[in-house]
């Protein structure tokens, strides 16, 4: 099993099916995520790597499915990623140990 686009396919046409749904709900979630995810004082693979940990932390699969994606595409390195997770894993206890790996499956897949 894939924890990266596997969880990303799985995802994919239930959300679409709900996006219909709730159009407006999806516009500004996205608006939103485009503005936090925006350069500023931190820049993107920052703010990926913030994420991922905290879907790490909130065991979120298709969170950590989107943020490894963004953490690879913005340049995150190995080293990074496995040092975030590190803190990911000593700020989250034993569930760490489960979802922390997953999130580096899943990076090493979009890398």
């Amino acid at each position: 099993m894939g924890y990266g686009k596997d969880v990303q396919n799985e995802l994919r046409q239930p959300a679409r099916d709900l996006r219909e749904k709730i159009p407006e709900i999806y516009a500004a979630f996205g608006e939103l995520h485009k503005a936090s995810m925006t350069p500023g004082a931190l820049d993107v693979k920052t703010k990926e790597l913030i994420a991922l940990a905290i879907a790490v932390t909130r065991q979120c699969d298709g969170c950590i499915a989107s943020h490894a994606r963004g953490a690879a595409k913005a340049g995150a390195t190995p080293e990074e990623v496995a040092e975030m997770l590190g803190v990911s894993i000593q700020m989250n206890g034993g569930p760490g140990t489960v979802y922390g790996p997953r999130a580096y499956a899943a990076y090493q897949e979009f890398l």
